[in-house]
């Protein structure tokens, strides 16, 4: 298993995670058989956004005796009322439910408290009115929460929660279809057969603001519907028109700036086991470049997804952090001190390029790779 830093907050997590969509399966007792296959395994990193409290339990036994095990990502607001799910804002009933999943979780402190579902700029507002932020933060002072988390489907909000500075992990929705829909208060426009009627091109760029926003910042992405809840691994249901592997969705999450884990959900043993063997998987099973080249509805001519095609360079150049880091500058207007000191401290560097041309005939978008070199170097000035 591969680790990363997430974010700022210094916990070291697995690029896998799981996601509780199956913790309920097999009358809860599926919670524990996917903990024992994490802890094998090396999966350390897990979101419980579910509120049902015989799901909370089920986890809260399934980490008994090895707490210290996992990082535990959990949401603040996503209550059970009435039995049934509520998203809630209302304070006292928000501080109940925290209580309450604390003690099904059998555990003093949550690694990430994940404030619940903001998709609307209202709503966040409302977060900011109502007290849930400095709840949040009461929470942190006290070591009860050691990192306050969001989750939303919608880049403005997002970046709205980031530049507030109190957010220090963002879960945030990452497939490749998703990152063409611009930002939108219904979640459901992000999958609905209309938005991808006609032939979609380049990434929202709020979403890539987004993304590199979260980098600069130091703001940990963990990934939720990689997969767009199974869509996108089945032709007849893909927005792509074509199906992606596990192992190419995935990679395609891992690529993107700031991205620290994906958050795999799974109804079976067997599904989690196909998630984490993308640790094991080799480069032409990861690789999602041809396949986004050749998708009928969507086309990414011109924009740099990451990808790494245009390598190797004679010059020895890592094209893709290059290119990356560049994008990082124009996005701010200047060169903000991290990006420059990310920038030093690759091997090679822009001003190195001999203007072969070698990179462009790889790339399956059609990147002017040779002008990117160029403002680089005009950038970063070497």
């Amino acid at each position: 298993m591969n680790y990363r830093i997430l974010g700022s907050t210094g916990l070291r997590v697995s690029e896998i995670g799981m996601g509780c969509e199956g913790f309920s399966e097999e009358n809860f007792g599926m919670a524990r058989k996917l903990f024992d296959i994490a802890e094998e395994k090396g999966v350390n990193y897990f979101d419980l956004y579910a509120s049902d409290p015989k799901v909370r339990a089920a986890v809260g036994e399934a980490m008994k005796g090895r707490r210290e095990k996992f990082v535990v990502q959990s949401h603040i607001c996503s209550l059970w009322k009435n039995g049934q799910y509520l998203r809630s804002r209302n304070l006292p009933e928000v501080k109940a439910g925290f209580e309450e999943m604390m003690d099904l979780l059998q555990t003093d402190y949550l690694d990430v408290g994940m404030i619940h579902y903001c998709d609307a700029l209202s709503d966040w507002q409302t977060i900011l009115d109502n007290g849930i932020l400095a709840y949040a933060k009461e929470l942190k002072a006290a070591g009860r929460i050691h990192h306050i988390g969001l989750s939303s489907h919608n880049p403005q909000v997002a970046m709205k929660a980031v530049e507030n500075g109190a957010i220090e992990v963002l879960m945030f929705s990452v497939n490749p279809c998703y990152d063409l829909q611009p930002a939108n208060e219904d979640v459901e426009q992000l999958w609905a057969d209309e938005a991808y009627a006609d032939q979609l091109t380049n990434m929202d760029p709020e979403r890539q603001r987004l993304y590199e926003l979260c980098e600069e910042k130091g703001v940990g992405i963990t990934v939720m519907k990689c997969f767009g809840g199974g869509d996108l691994l089945d032709a007849s249901l893909s927005p792509a028109g074509a199906a992606l592997t596990v192992n190419q969705c995935i990679h395609y999450a891992l690529t993107r700036p700031a991205v620290c884990v994906v958050l795999a959900g799974a109804h079976t043993e067997e599904q989690f086991l196909t998630s984490i063997s993308y640790e094991e998987a080799g480069e032409e099973e990861r690789d999602y470049a041809a396949a986004f080249a050749s998708f009928p509805k969507i086309s990414w001519t011109g924009h740099c997804m990451y990808c790494s095609h245009c390598e190797p360079c004679p010059e020895k150049i890592r094209i893709a952090d290059v290119t990356r880091f560049l994008n990082l500058a124009i996005a701010q207007g200047s060169v903000p001190e991290t990006v420059r000191e990310h920038y030093k401290v690759l091997e090679h560097h822009a001003g190195e390029c001999i203007a072969c041309g070698a990179c462009e005939k790889r790339c399956p978008f059609g990147v002017e790779i040779r002008e990117n070199m160029k403002k680089a170097v005009e950038t970063f000035g070497y």
